[in-house]
Parts: C-alpha cells; sequence; structure tokens
C-alpha cells in the first residue's frame, strides 16, 4: 500500500495546474472530452499498436479555424503496464496528471501495481478496484449482502442446481475476461462444461472458482451513480443495458432458426457496446435507495469508500408482490458506456447533459477551489 502522504505531498507541488490522464482504452474518450469541458490538459497513455484511434483521430487540432479533439498529448508505452516504470510515473507527475482509472487500467497494469507501485494521484478509491473481482473475500458479494440488496441465488457447489443457472468462469485465452454458460441441472453443468474445456474456451482449474449463479428473468438494467465526497450525495448519472455478441445475433433470429444454429455453434456474451436506457419514474426511488446503501457499507468497509462514479447492474423482475431490483455485478470506477450521456437524469438535476467523464472533472475543478482535492484521490 502507497503511504497517504506521499500523494498529499504531490498534490501540494501541483497547485492548481493540473492534467488529467488515462489509459488509452475502455472510456478515454469520455474522460478526455470531460475534462477538456471543465478546461483541463488531456493526456492518454497508449499501448503500442493500439494508440491510432486516440493519436490520429482524437487528437487535439485545429479545423477551419474550430477546435477539434479531445486528447492533448499521447504517450506510448511497448506495454501498458510499462506505466509502472519510475520514468514514466516522475513524466506523469511532472505534468501535474491526476490519473483516472477505468477497466482496463485495472486489467492491463494489476491490482498489486497499482496499489503499491503506482505513486500517481489516483482519482477515486484505487484499493476498491480489486473488489469487483470474485476471489477476494470482501468481494462484491460480500459488499451487497452487507447493504442489504438482493442478489441472485450463489450454488456454491454444481451438484446443488436446481434452476437455470448461469455460469461465470475465467476465460482461457483472455483470463481478465469471463465466459458465461447455462445449465439447469448437475449433469448439464458436467456436459457443458467438460465440452468448453476441450474446446480451449475455459480451463479446467478456473472452473473451481467458478461462480454459478441464479439467473434471473428479467429487464437488465446498469445504474450508473456518481458519489460526491464534496457535496455527500449520490446522483443517477445515467443508465443503459449491454450489447452482446453472439447473443444478440441469436436473439434476432425466429425460434425456429435459433434451435437450429445453435445445434452447431455455442452462445457467447462478449460485451461490445451499450444501449441508453431509461426507467419508469415510480421506480427510481428503489435504485437511489439501493446506490445509498452500498456507499454506505463500502464507506465503512474499504475507507475512504466511494469516490466518484460507480454501477449496480443487475434485472428489474416482475414480482409477486411487486417489482424489485436484483443487483448480480457491481462496478467501481468509470462504467464505460459514454451513451448513458444521452439520458435525461444530469438534465434533470443540472439542466444539461453532463458525462460521467465530466462530471470527475467537475469534482475535481471543485477539489482544488475549496482546497479538498485530497479527499478526492488516493
Amino acid at each position: 500500500m502507497i503511504d497517504k502522504r506521499v500523494i498529499e505531498n504531490i498534490l501540494e507541488k501541483y497547485g492548481k495546474d493540473i492534467s488529467i490522464g488515462c489509459i488509452g482504452s475502455h472510456s478515454a474518450l469520455e474522460i478526455s472530452r470531460g475534462a477538456k469541458r471543465q478546461g483541463f490538459k488531456t493526456i492518454v497513455i497508449c499501448q503500442r499498436g493500439r494508440e491510432k484511434t486516440y493519436q490520429k483521430y482524437f487528437i487535439k487540432k485545429m479545423f477551419f479555424g474550430e477546435d477539434s479533439g479531445c486528447i492533448d498529448e499521447v504517450i506510448v508505452l511497448e506495454k501498458f503496464r510499462n506505466i509502472l516504470d519510475k520514468n514514466i510515473q516522475n513524466m506523469l507527475v511532472n505534468k501535474h496528471t491526476i490519473f483516472i482509472p477505468h477497466r482496463s487500467f485495472a486489467v492491463y497494469v494489476g491490482y498489486d501495481g497499482i496499489e503499491n507501485r503506482f505513486e500517481v494521484p489516483v482519482f477515486g478509491n484505487r484499493y476498491l478496484l480489486r473488489v469487483e473481482e470474485r476471489d477476494v473475500s470482501r468481494n462484491q458479494y460480500y459488499l451487497l449482502e452487507k447493504a442489504g440488496i438482493r442478489t441472485p441465488i450463489i450454488f456454491k457447489d454444481y451438484t446443488e442446481i436446481d434452476r437455470v443457472c448461469i455460469v461465470k468462469v475465467g476465460e482461457a485465452e483472455r483470463r481478465y475476461e469471463r465466459a458465461f454458460f447455462l445449465v439447469s441441472s448437475p449433469k448439464e453443468f458436467e456436459e457443458v462444461s467438460k465440452k468448453m474445456i476441450k474446446e480451449g474456451k475455459i480451463r479446467e482449474e478456473s472452473l473451481e472458482n467458478a461462480v454459478i449463479e441464479e439467473f434471473i428473468v428479467g429487464a437488465q438494467f446498469n445504474f450508473n451513480f456518481f458519489y460526491s465526497p464534496l457535496l455527500d450525495e449520490i446522483e443517477l448519472m445515467g443508465i443503459d443495458m449491454r450489447r452482446q455478441t453472439n447473443l444478440e445475433g441469436i436473439l434476432r433470429l425466429p425460434s425456429n432458426w435459433q434451435k437450429k444454429i445453435l445445434e452447431k455453434i455455442g452462445i457467447k456474451f462478449i460485451e461490445v457496446g451499450h444501449i441508453a436506457c431509461t426507467l419508469r419514474e415510480s421506480l427510481l426511488e428503489k435504485a437511489f435507495e439501493l446506490g445509498e446503501r452500498f456507499v454506505k457499507v463500502v464507506r465503512k468497509e474499504y475507507p475512504p469508500g466511494i469516490i466518484g462514479p460507480f454501477a449496480l447492474q443487475g434485472a428489474i423482475i416482475p414480482g409477486p408482490p411487486r417489482e424489485d431490483i436484483v443487483i448480480f455485478d457491481v462496478s467501481l470506477r468509470v462504467p464505460g458506456s459514454p451513451g448513458i450521456l444521452y439520458t435525461p437524469y444530469t438534465f434533470y438535476k443540472w439542466d444539461r447533459n453532463i458525462s460521467v467523464g465530466e462530471r470527475i472533472a467537475i469534482e475535481i475543478k471543485y477539489g482544488l477551489k475549496l482546497g479538498l482535492l485530497d479527499r478526492l484521490v488516493t
């Protein structure tokens, strides 16, 4: 763990001149555009071979006398993880960088490196990133239970399966991603898992740490919140649902063709995008209550708690007795769903649409003005 005083000393040297930095992946464009709207310089750290989007298409330049692009500087490294090199960290500190974490930062740099070696101020609680993983003792399931938030039934052993379940297991190739498959009995679990191991989709050792979860039949929603330590309240930034391949393509087929195609290929749940959603107003209060309870528990379990964006991802079931929200996933950083900008909830609050990236920049700007920036970073 990095000594808090190290980060505080760095912040003192920054003064009011701040740059916003992030890894060139996931939600870098949303973060950068939001930072530019609030007047900050932007830096994106790219891995060689993956820099073109940022260095060519969205770099800041002038067209016909008009500003375009949202990225001031691109730093290209051989590997994302090289951001842990002392010379790169020193470069970021010399540029007065506050780093914004997202999923790719956690995946490619790694939790140990982020928690123990990355001596650059990070917006939010860097020690919460690890909590998204299922093999952590006080993980998201633990926090949801502590908060009294309804979750799917978790089966500790596949022999207990007595209903339709979704199995979440690490992929063989992309170990940072999960493979999913559906089963409804112990026998089916054995058959499907053996087939997937044989096809090289999952590993036998990964199966031992798989999560077997009751499949929730309902309308799926991701509730994207922002907790402001400066205001001590949560805001609903927007709501979305996932687009997944090849599941979505299969669902577009008539049922008779679905059956035929599933005899030849398996279903995959690879997330490739999001669709912005709205929610019936009578259900909003329930969503806010869940968010507030979650923030309260996380503050107690992982002080200083949540700072900035987080998401509760789940589904709304019809009851009886009435509709209820079931949460089956948690995100503790930028959600990676920029389309939520176009849902109406920030407009209702601020009289204009505000992205998660800009909301982070606003919090940093007022943290600077109030001399409270140390409350926003770890």
